[in-house]
Formats: C-alpha cells, structure tokens, sequence
C-alpha cells in the first residue's frame, strides 16, 4: 500500500475509534423546555426596571441608559413628578421607556450607568418575537410587579416627603 493511501486509512480507523469512544461518554443534551440551563452569576438577560419596595419606579427618567447605549436600543421620555401623581421620588420619572431588543447587544452598559440601579439585566435568556414590534419592550413589559408590601404607581403622597431623586446607596459587595 502506498503513503497516501495508508495514510487515509489511518485517518478513517481514527475517526471510527473517536466515534467508538463517545459512544460511551454520557451525553451532554438537556431537555430544554422542561429542565433550563443554570446561567452564570454575571449573564446579561433580558432587562427589567426595578421597583423600590414601597412600589414606585426606581427610574427616575435621565436618560443616561440610553446615552451610554452604543447599539442607541433605548428610548427614554421623562416627565414631572407631582406629590398628588408619583411614579418615582424626585422632580422626574420616565414616562415612556423602550428597549428595541433586535438593536440590543447586551453590553450591560445601561445598567452600569443607571445611578438609581432601576435597569438590571437579569437571567431570563427565552427571548423569542414573532414581528418587529413585539421586540419593542415598553415600560409596561420591563416592570417588576408592585412587591408585596408596596402600593401601586401613580400614588398620592405628602409634600415633602421625596426631596431626592437619587437615594444615598451603599457600596456594592461583589
């Protein structure tokens, strides 16, 4: 037999014993729609806005989402606060609020530059649309709900009560 062809002969009994070896390995295949994936601590998912516990918006409208925003996927509108209609403390809450997710490149760069940590991208990766304007996420779909011992937005508060827009925060631990 000459070179080349004992060559690819060797090449194929390769092949077929790699092939015999898996053969016997466990298989690596999840059952996706019943049993999800565990997604590391840091995974950028799909965006939501925070609530404080109390119920109102942690976004308080500055857009600096949507400047930081290199794929420009954000829309942010901010209107006036009143003590009589309260969505978020401060003078500003964002009134319309939307993320075109097709844009998007999930660079976390939103939510390092949010000062009231109200966007966060969290471990929800099933992402799926069935036209362009289902991948628009407005306000109403990034929401949390209200937590359980918070009252829903708009709320009517005393005057007085949120002089900052911004809380005083603690350091983060990790």
């Amino acid at each position: 037999m000459a070179f080349p062809e004992r060559a690819r002969v060797q090449e194929i009994f390769r092949g077929m014993w790699i092939t015999f070896k898996s053969m016997f390995e466990k298989p690596v295949t999840i059952q996706y729609p019943e049993v999800k994936r565990a997604v590391p601590a840091r995974f950028r998912g799909r965006h939501v806005l925070n609530r404080y516990e109390n119920g109102l918006e942690k976004c308080i409208g500055c857009a600096l989402c949507a400047a930081a925003c290199p794929s420009d996927a954000i829309f942010v509108e901010a209107s006036e606060n009143t003590d009589d209609v309260r969505f978020a403390p401060g003078e500003r809450y964002a009134s319309t609020y939307e993320i075109n997710m097709l844009r998007c490149i999930y660079c976390g760069f939103c939510e390092d530059s949010c000062p009231t940590e109200a966007i966060t991208l969290e471990d929800n990766y099933e992402l799926s649309f069935s036209s362009r304007a289902d991948a628009i996420y407005t306000k109403e779909r990034l929401l949390v709900p209200v937590p359980e011992n918070g009252k829903p937005t708009p709320q009517e508060v005393e005057s007085g009560i949120f002089t900052r827009s911004v809380p005083v925060m603690a350091d983060p631990t990790d």
